[in-house]
């Protein structure tokens, strides 16, 4: 299902199908992801968000026994063509987990980790506190660890951590940034605090969260497609998809009857 409008299409999925092993877990998945916004994936669990989300930049392919068919592509190139280099792939296309990961490491150190990683050219001291500087005021988090970014980043909290996870993608300049349940392990104020973040970033980069909080949903997206058993079955402005589903399906999972 295609979605009308914007022609500036930053993800397209075209006839997507996904295995792990025998177990087929997205079903000819046609979706199209404008570029600068932010766009939620609901459905209930087991559904193939989280798989979709994972096949925009190849990482379903670090389980093993898996199988895609159809296509892919990330501002306009198919990233599923046999000449694709999966560095490059990832460094157009950032990933924030369900939990933050920072590495055991200084804050210093992760900010610069992906951009030595993507990075050839030798980097200055200044340049790289630049850089770290840049990331980290980015996400609001410079005036909180501007006086200890050689601290280690898992003593943070929980809020700083998914931030610090955000910002480490930033200096290798992704056109797409993938979250998946962001918010699921911080306390309400923190996860106010993580989507005010993802709509500052709105329009700087194009955001594809999948979230099972319908409020969440809501509030942080501007588009929202909801899926079912692996296949898509509805995706709209978030406010249409919210109050006038086109769907019985999408109008049933709103409204509780299942999931």
């Amino acid at each position: 299902m295609r979605t009308d409008g914007d022609s500036r299409i930053a993800v397209r999925t075209d006839k997507l199908n996904f295995w792990y092993g025998d177990f087929q877990a997205l079903f000819d998945v046609d979706f199209d992801v404008k570029a600068g916004i932010v766009t939620s994936l609901i459905g209930p669990s087991g559904c193939g968000k989280s798989t979709l989300l994972r096949c925009v930049n190849r990482i379903n392919e670090r389980i093993g026994n898996v199988r895609t068919e159809g296509k892919v592509e990330v501002l306009g190139h198919d990233i599923y063509a046999p000449e694709v280099d999966l560095t490059q792939v990832r460094s157009q296309v950032g990933m924030v987990f369900q939990r933050p990961n920072p590495l055991p490491i200084s804050i210093r150190k992760n900010i610069l980790f992906a951009h030595g990683l993507h990075t050839q050219e030798k980097t200055s001291k200044s340049d790289e506190e630049a850089i770290v500087e840049s990331a980290l005021k980015e996400v609001l988090l410079w005036d909180d660890v501007k006086d200890r970014l050689d601290r280690v980043a898992t003593g943070l909290s929980l809020e700083q951590q998914q931030k610090l996870c955000i910002a480490r993608l930033l200096p290798v300049k992704p056109a797409v940034l993938l979250m998946d349940e962001p918010c699921s392990a911080l306390d309400p104020k923190a996860t106010t605090a993580v989507e005010e973040l993802i709509w500052k970033l709105r329009g700087q980069y194009t955001i594809l969260i999948v979230t099972h909080n319908m409020a969440q949903a809501r509030r942080a997206s501007d588009e929202c497609a909801f899926m079912l058993l692996g296949k898509m079955v509805e995706h709209r402005r978030t406010e249409d998809l919210f109050l006038t589903p086109d769907n019985q399906k999408t109008a049933d999972y709103i409204e509780g009857r299942y999931g």
